[in-house]
């Protein structure tokens, strides 16, 4: 299975990952043998790493683990292909610019319904690869384009009121657990995925992690699998499968969390 994991905070954080080991947690070689990708936030805009190969084989993820950039939001993929090429292009997450902001998305789950649905079909915003994720990344931000006008951030309760629909939708394809960033907040969505312990598809799809750290020695979060380093800060983790022996808390089916600057802000008024 694919593993996603999001890293929200209230100011710039060091998020150090292992991604061979991140890959472990949900594959038992743990090489992440189609691929990964990392997106890190500065302002409105992304810096992206992704490449095709085994994130054991990388010196790429060896260099991001030792110095990678300090960062309010990130969003990580690994892929274990189900549809496509292992290329590039296939690679998540996938970036696109909507409303002078760069847009993030990244998907876990087989879609496999998705090039027959009538309501999801393509607009302006076309796939460079052909996975069933971008996809749905496409139509995503065709459907957000018509609140997005003028460059002007939209209302967050009607950004959200979309992505309900689209995740409601989604579901009825198959396991549709998805991260997605605008520049201003992280969604994520929780659906199903292969549990380990049992091979069943099932929820919990994503878990959350919140902390707040008032002690700016203090490193928040620390596993072989990441580690974030804090300057007294509250931060939000979201992954396929909890990361450390913290009290994680598994999101519901169909749940969606809204999340800025380190803090949950869901519901939203």
């Amino acid at each position: 299975m694919c593993e996603l994991l999001a890293l929200s905070s209230s100011r710039p954080a060091r998020l150090s990952l292992s991604l061979r080991a991140l890959a472990s947690h949900g594959d038992m070689d743990g090489v992440a043998p189609d691929g990964w990708g990392v997106a890190f936030y500065a302002g409105h805009d992304v810096a992206l790493f992704r490449e095709p190969v085994p994130a054991a084989h990388s010196p790429l993820v060896q260099y991001l683990e030792d110095q990678g950039p300090r960062t309010h939001l990130a969003i990580s993929h690994i892929r274990h292909a189900t549809r496509g090429a292992v290329s590039l292009a296939n690679t998540q997450p996938f970036v696109r610019e909507l409303g002078g902001r760069s847009h993030v998305f990244a998907h876990n789950g087989h879609l496999p319904g998705i090039w027959d649905n009538p309501g999801f079909s393509l607009g302006t915003d076309r796939p460079v690869g052909e996975t069933d994720s971008e996809q749905a990344c496409c139509v995503l931000l065709g459907r957000m384009r018509g609140l997005w006008r003028d460059g002007m951030l939209p209302a967050l309760s009607d950004r959200l009121a979309l992505l309900e629909g689209f995740a409601a939708e989604l579901c009825t394809m198959g396991p549709a657990n998805f991260l997605y960033a605008d520049g201003d907040v992280l969604f994520a969505h929780g659906h199903r995925r292969i549990q380990r312990a049992t091979g069943k598809v099932e929820p919990p799809g994503l878990w959350m992690l919140q902390s707040f750290c008032a002690d700016a020695s203090t490193t928040a979060v620390q596993s072989e699998s990441i580690s974030v380093a804090t300057t007294g800060q509250s931060l939000v983790l979201v992954a396929s499968v909890p990361l450390t022996a913290d009290a994680w808390q598994p999101l519901t089916s169909g749940q969606i969390v809204v999340v800025r600057e380190g803090r949950v802000i869901t519901p939203v008024a």
